[in-house]
C-alpha cells in the first residue's frame, strides 16, 4: 500500500512540475503515473550501473556529476513515455531539480504525518 501511494505522490510531483515549467509537458494525470513508474523502474535498474561507471568523474566534479546522471534519467524517460515530454538538457535538468524537490516536500509531509 505504501508502494502505491509513493507513485501516486510521485505522479502528482511530476504533474506540478510540468505546471511550474514550461519546458516540460505531461498530457494527463494517467501520464504522469505512468512517468513516475517508469522513472522509478529506470532509477532501480538503471541508475546504479551509471553511478558505478561513472564514479571518477564523479569525484572529479564533487558529486555535481549526480545532477547530470539525473537529468539523463528524465530524458530517456521522456523518450519512453509518450505524452511526456521535455525541451531539452536544461529543461530535463530543472525538471529533475524541481522533482526532487517536490518529492522530498511530500515525503517529509508523509514522515511528519506517520509520526504523529
Amino acid at each position: 500500500m505504501n508502494t502505491i501511494i509513493r507513485l501516486i505522490l510521485s505522479a502528482i510531483a511530476v504533474l506540478i512540475c510540468s505546471y511550474i515549467l514550461p519546458g516540460a509537458h505531461v498530457s494527463g494525470f494517467l501520464t504522469a503515473l505512468v512517468v513516475a513508474g517508469v522513472l522509478a523502474i529506470v532509477n532501480i535498474l538503471l541508475k546504479p550501473i551509471l553511478v558505478l561507471l561513472t564514479i571518477p568523474i564523479t569525484i572529479v566534479t564533487l558529486g555535481l556529476f549526480l545532477l547530470v546522471i539525473n537529468t539523463l534519467m528524465i530524458m530517456l524517460v521522456s523518450g519512453l513515455v509518450p505524452g511526456f515530454d521535455v525541451d531539452g538538457f536544461w529543461w530535463a535538468f530543472a525538471f529533475s531539480l524541481a522533482l526532487s524537490l517536490v518529492n522530498s516536500v511530500f515525503e517529509s509531509m508523509q514522515d511528519n504525518k506517520s509520526n504523529n
